[in-house]
């Protein structure tokens, strides 16, 4: 079998990484890179690190309006799949990749398969929910992570075609978590001791674009008893220089204030945290999975699994309710196996090919 996967964002890599080298044990990939985020860490190391196959082809399309971004990865995706012809597309969460993927292939009778289908976070004002919807009303199999995606599509009239197969970021948190053992040596650069910081990330639009909720953000974290490391994005400093909370970070001894790492530096860190301040989703699993309680800077989650567990914990952007969580937050609950045992990237390739 031939297929085509679509990705436009490292964390797609990441997940598609378990998926492709099962994959091509039984079949042909055809690795569509539509260039939707650039990343210096995109380079030969990354893929040489991660031990995952290179792109076959980089659209190079780069950062733009929701619509022209989209329209544009449409027009190059197409153009792919039809010099290819591939017997089914196969395409990763929630990006603007994710839905120009399925689209195009749909309008040339491809087949969709959609990894990390029926997450709802019931937002409809976050761009990647639109793309959720998208995506799985128009797709062929629907890869569930867990019953909760199920039970969501199930809700929306959607059964057929759909399989509960457990994590793929699971699968890639095993593999790639003892690859960052062996490789990284951060920890010993920053002389960070384990579990003697908390960890935190802050990227969404709704963290960063309002100065009462990026203030109150920082407040929490200048004004915390424990050592916060912060790895902060270039998008981010923008806003924090807009405000004028960069020069108080700046000469914060509470805050640590480094550039964005490697994927294997991150998981690094991930897993020796104390605890961890995030508005990702997918920081947010990787929590759960190195049982690191998790304080979410949103008001709501695609991931409820992991709060309904009790390792994950929902505060918004109030600043007492962060500095609650980060006093008082510590899960006593046994956890649950949410996300499968490691082995979807097997469950998904042998579907596909039955």
């Amino acid at each position: 079998m031939k297929i085509a996967t679509v990705v436009g964002a490292r964390p797609q890599f990441i997940k598609a990484a378990p998926v492709s080298k099962v994959l091509r044990q039984t079949g042909t990939e055809y690795l569509i890179h539509t260039g939707q985020h650039y990343d210096q860490n995109m380079s030969q190391i990354f893929f040489d690190d991660l031990e995952i196959p290179r792109p076959d082809v980089n659209l190079g399309l780069g950062s733009a309006s929701h619509a022209v971004q989209t329209g544009q990865m449409m027009i190059g995706i197409e153009n792919e799949l039809q010099q290819v012809r591939p017997d089914l597309l196969l395409v990763y969460g929630d990006t603007n990749s994710t839905l120009a993927g399925a689209l195009a292939a749909t309008k040339i009778n491809i087949p969709v398969a959609h990894v990390e289908s029926g997450l709802r976070s019931f937002n409809r004002q976050m761009p990647e929910e639109i793309n959720r919807i998208l995506t799985d009303r128009i797709s062929d199999w629907l890869f569930c992570p867990t019953n909760t995606a199920v039970e969501n599509l199930k809700q929306e009239g959607i059964t057929r075609g759909v399989h509960q197969v457990g994590d793929v970021m699971y699968d890639a948190a095993l593999r790639f978590g003892e690859i960052a053992a062996r490789k990284s040596t951060l920890l010993r650069r920053l002389e960070l001791a384990p579990k003697q910081f908390m960890l935190a990330t802050v990227h969404r639009p709704n963290s960063t674009d309002s100065e009462e909720n990026l203030t109150n953000i920082i407040e929490a974290f200048l004004e915390s008893s424990v050592k916060i490391v912060f790895p902060v994005h270039p998008r981010t400093v923008g806003f924090l220089k807009k405000f004028n909370l960069w020069p108080s970070l700046q000469e914060s001894a509470a805050v640590l204030l480094i550039e964005p790492v490697s994927y294997l530096d991150m998981l690094l860190l991930e897993k020796n945290a104390a605890k961890i301040l995030t508005d990702s989703g997918g920081i947010q699993k990787e929590a759960y999975f190195y049982q690191v309680p998790c304080i979410t800077l949103r008001e709501e989650t695609e991931w409820v699994e992991t709060v309904a567990d009790g390792w994950n914990t929902l505060v918004g952007t109030e600043k007492k309710q962060i500095l609650a969580a980060i006093e008082n937050f510590n899960p006593q609950t046994q956890q649950r196996a949410l996300f499968g045992t490691g082995q979807a990237s097997e469950k998904i390739v042998q579907l596909l090919n039955q």
